[in-house]
């Protein structure tokens, strides 16, 4: 772990949203010697108690007043569908020193949704952490959280670079390996590599559950690893993961049509006893894994790397 810095990046940080990633985003920054004070807003009573019960945050808020036109960075850490409106909420309070950033998972439309919200010349610099588990809330939240993932960052034209510096510089502090993207070129590759996993985690589930000849009992009882690890994707949050899927939408759609198209061969190679082209396609795939392994994304041990509780 890095050393705390001798001087704190920021002075106060606003944490918007104080679940799994906000309220991870506040351990670290204050582990980190990143920010003096972290400020923590939740619209929910129970979040708010929680958040200052394990001392998640310095300050707990529960309105949003001019009093954040002091803050220096304001991090969105709540569900795409509610940004329109913290943008609309937030923006007749900053200043033009204020930095906003996010760490949601699509960027296009909640540019667009930014662009048609601002009125003030405040920097709003997107980013999305790819950290994350099923779990969900407050309670979810820890300071390593970060360590060793990725965070992409896809500035827009207004963007300062001296505020891109120092949002990259943040995550950095936070332990993460930092990318920057076109904020196209990030919906593409989340698309691929999250969104549809965790689309097809949770359809196969489902499935799984409503087959009329397989009791819901029999799923739980005999599951293996492989629907294990489906299960694991779909307990994700529900209200989070609707919102990325429709956010995203029409990067997401094309890749359904390839997947569809590629599943349809599958079918076919199955139909037909076409062995070739199935071990043609599993070898092809082991090999991808073994380079998620080399670079250091994964871990070659049983269950994905994750240890048995005893």
């Amino acid at each position: 772990m890095k050393k705390k810095l001798k001087k704190f990046l920021f002075n106060e940080v606003l944490i918007i949203g104080i679940g799994l990633i906000g309220s991870s985003i506040a351990l670290s920054l204050k582990k980190n010697g990143i920010a003096k004070k972290v400020i923590g807003y939740s619209k929910t009573e129970k979040t708010r108690k929680i958040a200052k019960k394990k001392n998640i945050v310095d300050v707990v808020i529960n309105k949003i007043s001019d009093r954040i036109s002091d803050i220096d960075l304001i991090i969105i850490c709540t569900p795409l569908s509610t940004y329109e409106k913290i943008f609309k909420l937030i923006d007749p309070h900053l200043s033009k020193q204020t930095i906003v950033t996010d760490v949601g998972s699509a960027k296009s439309l909640i540019i667009k949704n930014f662009r048609r919200s601002k009125g003030r010349e405040y920097d709003f610099i997107p980013a999305h952490p790819i950290a994350g588990t099923e779990q969900s809330g407050p309670n979810a939240g820890f300071h390593e959280l970060f360590i060793d993932r990725w965070c992409i960052i896809t500035p827009i034209r207004e963007n300062k670079k001296r505020n891109i510096n120092t949002i990259k510089k943040m995550w950095k502090l936070m332990g993460s390996n930092v990318e920057i993207m076109t904020p196209d070129r990030h919906d593409q590759t989340m698309a691929i590599t999250s969104h549809l996993p965790h689309l097809i985690a949770y359809n196969i589930v489902s499935t799984a559950a409503d087959i009329e000849n397989v009791t819901k009992s029999d799923v739980i009882k005999y599951s293996a690893s492989g629907f294990r690890d489906f299960t694991r994707i779909a307990a994700s949050d529900p209200t989070m993961w609707r919102d990325v899927l429709l956010n995203n939408k029409d990067a997401l759609l094309e890749v359904i049509s390839r997947f569809s198209e590629d599943l349809s061969m599958l079918q076919k190679a199955i139909r037909w006893d076409d062995g070739d082209t199935l071990y043609k396609l599993f070898s092809k795939t082991r090999k991808i894994r073994n380079k998620i392994i080399d670079a250091g994304q994964d871990v070659p041990v049983p269950d994905f790397g994750r240890s048995k509780k005893r």
